[in-house]
């Protein structure tokens, strides 16, 4: 791994920087390609529409496609002709009026449209005027409410001579569109400094909405702590390829990552170490908001979890009475799991885990709480099930949805629970069986089988990081399994969707985390967002090897398969 942190580029990474709200410079004459400079013999011909990944939905390709040029400028349009228009009020429930909400939405598709140019400008050198004013012609963002088919995250995205348009009927399809618009586009359309071009995009009509709704990741950063930068730079990396959530395990034995003002050694102490002794390091609530902030501004969701009763010796170095005893043990920085339990039987743990919920909910605007549950080794059966029940309803109290992974379904998941499933093919009948049950009663399932979606599973013997007690994971094994039929006996709408988590044991660093994703996040994220039908090993992995130069042009050191025909 020394050869390829060399090879990292994290200070020029353009991954950080691509949301650049650069106010537009007026408005311009959005330029279309002439007739006479139109693609010729020889000249590089344009990406096919359904080269992307994720696979989309439907294309239908033809006619002559659009070309990015000096004179190009991205013109954004709301469609509020289905609204009243009338200045509303906020009641006492704080409802917008419709005005104010169809402000709110076209200051959104504007900030989109900035996102957009922040990507184009330094690498096509060109202005690229964000503008409102009406036209046929350059790049379009439309956002029309009424759109039917799309959803909250599908859109349309046609080009022709004269533009190329994106159309979706909520904001965040129009921003899944802006990523497939940069995937067709020349991967140097990444780097940070201008490239010769041309920036062609092929002609013809894209139509795309997800299989399923979580589309997830998850990065550990209690067995190694990474910064806030390095967490936006992995949220930018998910956001192109439209994985709409991030699960952040918060806690762990080997620390506890962020700040809790009513137990505020959990931090100071709890997070004063890692994995092989490290300083460690935690969040404050500033920069936790900050990152939630960030995420959304990619449309990702941050999931937060706080690992109970197991994971838990951080947090029981940090406060003796929250050990049976009354006795802290040392912090930890060993790699073993299973020998740690929150005390069931006192009263402490549950005012304990109603302070850390119910500060963590009021800093998280998402859905979810994740709650851990897993490898509770030194926690009895009914200790396991009582904790578990009394910490639901402190989640559902706040009005969140409960998230756990799958041994949650050995006690009572409460009503809308979802189950993380971790399982592989060494787990038993009986355990698989709980969570089908568990999902036929109405617990919605996602789905992260550790011999499939582990990010930290090896690829190879070989592989220098990482670890392999769930098996050896290459990228076609990684891919090649579908979602709705994965664990037999549950329904297929019962699966929410999918995660690919990353447990950080021998994981340090951005490079890291780059090597062990990539090239495997991009399936997982297909698996969850394309329909049935496109899933083909031969046809992704072509389609994985064209991401091969767009990946390097982004930064991103990733692991060159040889089950990929990677270009040179």
């Amino acid at each position: 791994m020394v050869e390829a942190r060399a090879r990292h580029r994290l200070g020029t990474s353009r991954l950080l920087g691509s949301l650049l709200l650069v106010a537009a410079a007026g408005l311009c004459t959005v330029g279309v390609l002439p007739a006479s400079a139109q693609p010729g013999p020889g000249t590089r011909a344009a990406t096919p529409l359904d080269s992307i990944v994720p696979a989309p939905a439907s294309v239908t390709p033809g006619g002559t496609g659009y070309e990015i040029t000096e004179g190009t400028g991205i013109r954004v349009h709301t469609d509020t002709g289905k609204h009243h228009k009338t200045k509303g009020h906020k009641g006492r429930g704080g409802h917008k009026g419709h005005a104010d909400g169809d402000a709110d939405a076209a200051r959104e598709v504007e900030r989109i449209a900035d996102y957009l140019a922040g990507v184009l400008r330094p690498s096509t050198g060109f202005p690229l005027p964000v503008t409102g004013a009406a036209g046929d012609d350059g790049i379009r963002l439309e956002l029309v409410p009424g759109e039917t088919g799309l959803g909250t995250e599908g859109y349309r995205l046609a080009s022709d001579a004269h533009a190329v348009t994106i159309t979706a009927a909520a904001p965040g399809g129009l921003f899944h569109g802006v990523q497939t618009l940069r995937q067709l586009l020349p991967a140097a359309v990444e780097e940070s400094t201008v490239q010769p071009g041309p920036w062609r995009i092929a002609g013809g009509t894209l139509e795309d909405s997800p299989r399923f709704a979580y589309r997830g990741a998850m990065l550990d950063v209690s067995r190694h702590f990474f910064s806030v930068d390095q967490v936006k730079r992995f949220i930018d990396e998910l956001a192109l390829y439209k994985i709409n959530e991030l699960h952040l395990h918060l806690s762990d034995d080997q620390g506890w990552r962020i700040a809790v003002d009513s137990w505020p050694r959990l931090a100071t102490y709890g997070g004063s170490t890692e994995v092989g002794g490290g300083k460690g390091g935690y969040y404050t609530k500033a920069q936790y908001t900050d990152l939630v902030a960030y995420a959304a501004s990619r449309y990702v969701e941050v999931v937060p979890e706080i690992d109970m009763p197991g994971h838990t010796n951080a947090a029981l170095a940090s406060y003796a009475e929250l050990n049976c005893d009354g006795v802290a043990p040392p912090l930890y920085t060993g790699t073993e799991v299973g020998f740690s339990s929150l005390c069931a039987p006192k009263q402490v743990t549950y005012d304990f885990l109603s302070d850390v919920l119910s500060e963590l909910a009021a800093l998280t605007p998402g859905r979810y709480l994740h709650i851990g549950g897993d490898e509770a080794h030194s926690t009895s059966h009914d200790d396991y099930v009582s904790l578990m029940d009394r910490a639901q309803p402190m989640v559902t109290a706040h009005g969140k949805t409960v998230l756990a992974w799958h041994q949650l379904t050995g006690a009572h998941p409460v009503p809308g629970a979802v189950a993380q499933y971790w399982g592989y093919d060494a787990t038993g009948a009986q355990e698989r069986q709980q969570v089908v049950d568990a999902a036929r009663n109405g617990t919605r399932i996602v789905l992260s089988p550790a011999d499939r979606a582990y990010l930290d599973m090896k690829y190879t013997q070989d592989t220098p990081l990482g670890q392999d007690w769930a098996g050896l994971v290459e990228v076609r094994r990684s891919y090649d399994w579908d979602p709705g039929t994965y664990l037999a006996g549950v329904p297929e709408d019962a699966v929410l969707g999918v995660e690919a988590p990353l447990w950080t044991e021998t994981i340090t660093d951005s490079a890291d985390i780059d090597y062990m994703a990539f090239p495997r996040l991009p399936g997982i994220a297909e698996l969850g967002w394309s329909p049935a039908s496109t899933h083909d090993w031969e046809g992704y992995r072509a389609r994985l090897a064209a991401q091969g130069p767009r990946m390097t042009a982004l930064g991103i050191d990733f692991y060159r398969s040889p089950q990929v025909d990677w270009p040179e």
